[in-house]
């Protein structure tokens, strides 16, 4: 009896085996340098951990604080992952100390051949800072980005 039971408890502490796979997006072009990665589990909505990314702006009209911007989790907005397609919108904003001003970034592709998505990036930048008559200025970006999928 007792040996069933060890067994039953080794059966139980397995448990199902959850595979783990990345994901890694990007884009480099005259406007925009971008590169996201993230892990991401092999179960329901496939969830990311460790996800990081940086975008530098090439455009000197943009403030400088919001050239260069790194991101986290945190900074994940939306996400889509599916057999055909691979979506993510990461959205900071600007340190508190200063006037409001943001940066979004959306990833929008279709899956290719072993792993690649191809598609388009957009960027929008909007910033209060150097605002005339409280309108804000808004600088937007779009070019192809590129994911691999594992």
């Amino acid at each position: 009896m007792r040996a069933i039971m060890t067994a039953m408890s080794i059966l139980l502490a397995a448990g199902p085996a959850v595979a783990s796979g990345g994901l890694s997006c990007g884009a480099k072009d005259e406007a925009v340098k971008l590169a996201i990665e993230s892990g991401v589990t092999r179960g329901m909505g496939s969830p990311v951990f460790d996800f990081r990314g940086e975008i530098e702006i090439l455009d000197n009209a943009v403030a400088q604080d919001l050239r260069k911007m790194s991101f986290d989790k945190a900074h994940l907005a939306q996400y889509w992952l599916d057999g055909e397609e691979l979506r993510l919108i990461v959205y900071r904003e600007r340190e508190a100390d200063k006037p409001h001003g943001y940066v979004e970034v959306m990833v929008k592709t279709k899956s290719g051949d072993e792993g690649d998505y191809i598609g388009q990036y957009s960027v929008t930048v909007f910033d209060m800072a150097d605002a005339t008559g409280g309108e804000g200025k808004t600088f937007n970006f779009s070019g192809r980005a590129t994911c691999l999928v594992e």
